[in-house]
């Protein structure tokens, strides 16, 4: 199992958004976690927005970014596509 941790911004951001969101956040994880290219998180490079990162869908119009290193993932930014990439 890949080790998960959490940048403080975007423990900041996940406290603001609705219960629903974050829930949906918790399943994607999961889903994640057994298979990081599972096609419904649609994970993808946003190197240009946010270098060195990739992102997965959470649910309808949110995005969590996150950072692959060797042996862990980092979360970096949660929010709606048109604040993260607007």
């Amino acid at each position: 199992m890949t080790s998960v941790f959490y940048h403080k911004h975007f423990q900041k951001k996940y406290s603001q958004m609705p219960k629903t969101i974050q829930m949906a956040f918790k399943e994607r994880l999961i889903l994640f976690l057994e298979n990081p290219f599972n096609s419904i998180l649609h994970n993808h490079d946003v190197h240009k927005a946010y270098p060195g990162c990739r992102s997965i869908n959470v649910s309808g119009d949110y995005r969590a970014i996150f950072k692959q290193e060797e042996n862990y993932v980092k979360f970096v930014n949660i929010d709606t596509h048109s604040e993260l990439y607007g």
